[in-house]
Formats: C-alpha cells, structure tokens, sequence
C-alpha cells in the first residue's frame, strides 16, 4: 500500500465498512475536484488501448460494479487508472436495500461479505450522474437489476425499463442475474428463464440501436457457484442468444474458504482473494464451451498482477476487480493494468 492509502484506510477501517465506504467514495470526489487525486495516487501511463465488443478499452483493468454503486465518481476513479468503470447494480425505481448491518470486513481473508441488495437511487438518477461526468475518457458500463418487488414472471419488464435508459449514455450494458442478495434472482440463471430474457434485451437492444443510432453491447453477469451441465447450458444460451459478451463472476454464497470466521456465518455475497480459484475454474470452463464466440470479463478474486493474469489465462479478455481496492488502494491499480498491458492482445 502507498503511504497516502495507508494512513486512509487506517482511518477508514476504524468506523463500520458502510460508512467507510461512503466516506471513501466523497473522499475520492474531493481529491478529483481538487487536483489532489493524481498526486496523491498517479495513474499509469501509456498504456496500450484494446478494442472489445466494438469498444476501445484504454487498458484491460476495469472498477466491477458495487462500488460506484450511483455513478457518481467516475471521474475520480477514471483518475486512478481504469479503463472502464461498471456502475450499479441499477434498479428501475429507487430502493433502500436490506437492513444494516449488510456488509462486513473479513480481513484477515482479505474479503468482503454483502447483503446490500441493489441499494441505488433508480436508473434515472444514475443516468444523470453519468451524463454529469466529464473527464474520465474510459468506458462506461451501466450493471442493471431489477426490483426486490418485481416477481420474477415480470423482471424482464424492469430489465427494459432499465436497458431503454441507459442505452444513450453506456458504452456497455451487464444484465446482473447473479446476486444472491435479491430473493429468487439467480432462478433467472436456469436455461430457460435466461434464454427466454436474452431474447426480449436482444430484439430491443435491435430497436434502440436503430433509434440511436449506436450499438451498446449487451452482457450477462453469472454466478461463480455454477456446476458444468449448468455452464454447458449457459453457454449454449449464450451463443444462439448472440449475446455480447459474459461476466465472470458475481460473488460466492459458498464459505469453505473462510469457514470458521466469526463472520462467516453472516448472509449474502462472499467476495475478495478467496474467490479467485473458484471464479477462475467458471471462467475457464465458459472459455472452453464458448470456443471463443464471446469475450469474457474475468472478476473474482484479483489481488495482484499474477492474480490478474490468471484471469487471462483462464480466458478471459478484460479483468475487473473490486475487494483488493478496499484493502490494498489505488496501488493495486497500477500493478495490476502494468501486468495486464504486457499481455499481448489479437
């Protein structure tokens, strides 16, 4: 850790990881509107941009969604050295999310459990917020979900709502299915359910893009705690579907890897270095079912440049992190789009 993030998390990690979290992200705002965020935490430089999906990557690193839950500290976090930053997860109307306490600080795992449950104040507001950003030249990727509300026979309906909004400001669109924290979500994983919502966001992805006249590629966050049958059939979804591209992957409901931690027991997402052997093990099998046909977003578990580069070795193309940023700062930014802009690309 850079001395500057040192003393920071000293600091934050004294009061609860909520308010941390959201002292954190104003603290990052003040640095951007200040000039004080280069100084304290330099970016990379000259790094070699790649093309994905028809976009134009700066480098290969990118913010998974969670943090930047409302979009808006793009450009602080752009700052930092991202290529491309997700925001969300995004829900139609506003809601508050599960009660508190709903995250919490594993860190001797260095890993996160959450509950939060798409706590976001609508599509609306994180349209604004993004419409508002201004310096961050990097790729902007809105995560959308539905409702805690909307039954399941209806969640195409508010995944629309959702796509149709956002569609004039991303650069990218990623379908979360995968939380475990919104009751009966990830049912919309089963090959079916997923089959039959890939087809409505694929036929308006169609519409929107002749109204706007510009293609946003569509993608499909999954979970890390699917079996292979189950990645077979996914897959297969996802190539006749012409889907755009995967995430891999969400956060684990699985607790071997801290098993005996007085917080493992706690409900929600577990996330953090720990799931990066399991999310490795999705990736690869989804690389090998899906031959090539789509790229895929590596998450789950980056810590370091050797972690990062296993995402790429296990078939992925872009990488994303999220845990290791609250542990380790704006450094591990750095290391890890140096290690990742050695990689060559096709």
């Amino acid at each position: 850790m850079s001395d500057a993030y040192t003393l920071a998390r000293s600091v934050l990690f004294r009061f609860d990881p909520e308010t941390a979290h959201h002292l954190g992200m104003a603290g990052l705002r003040m640095g951007e509107k200040t000039g004080l965020l280069p100084w304290l935490f330099p970016a990379p430089e000259c790094l070699a941009p790649i093309e994905v999906m028809g976009l134009r990557f700066p480098n290969r690193l990118g913010l998974a969604a969670g943090l930047d839950k409302e979009g808006d500290t793009i450009d602080a976090l752009g700052r930092l050295g991202f290529g491309f930053v997700e925001i969300g997860t995004i829900t139609p109307r506003p809601q508050p999310g599960n009660p508190r306490p709903r995250l919490f600080r594993l860190v001797e795992h260095e890993a996160i459990i959450n509950r939060m449950g798409f706590n976001n104040s609508g599509i609306a507001a994180g349209v604004a917020n993004v419409r508002k950003s201004r310096t961050f030249d990097g790729v902007i990727g809105f995560n959308i979900g539905k409702n805690k509300d909307t039954p399941n026979e209806n969640a195409a309906d508010d995944y629309l709502t959702c796509l149709r909004e956002a569609f004039p400001v991303a650069d990218y669109i990623a379908v979360n299915l995968s939380s475990p924290n919104t009751p009966g979500l990830r049912d919309l994983q089963g090959e079916d359910a997923c089959a039959r919502l890939l087809e409505v966001l694929k036929a308006e992805q169609t519409r929107l893009a002749a109204e706007h006249g510009r293609q946003v590629p569509l993608l499909f966050k999954v979970a890390p705690d699917l079996d292979p049958p189950h990645i077979a059939g996914l897959a297969r979804v996802f190539r006749e579907g012409g889907l755009d591209g995967l995430i891999a992957t969400n956060t684990t409901i699985t607790r071997d890897a801290v098993a005996g931690h007085p917080r493992a027991g706690e409900g929600g997402g577990l996330s953090g270095r720990v799931l990066l052997e399991k999310s490795n093990e999705v990736i690869r099998a989804f690389a090998t079912e899906l031959g090539g046909a789509l790229p895929i977003i590596g998450v789950g578990g980056v810590d370091s440049p050797a972690s990062a580069l296993s995402k790429i070795e296990a078939g992925a193309t872009l990488v994303q992190l999220y845990s290791s940023f609250i542990f380790r700062g704006p450094k591990m930014v750095r290391e890890v789009a140096r290690a990742l802009d050695s990689v060559p690309f096709p």
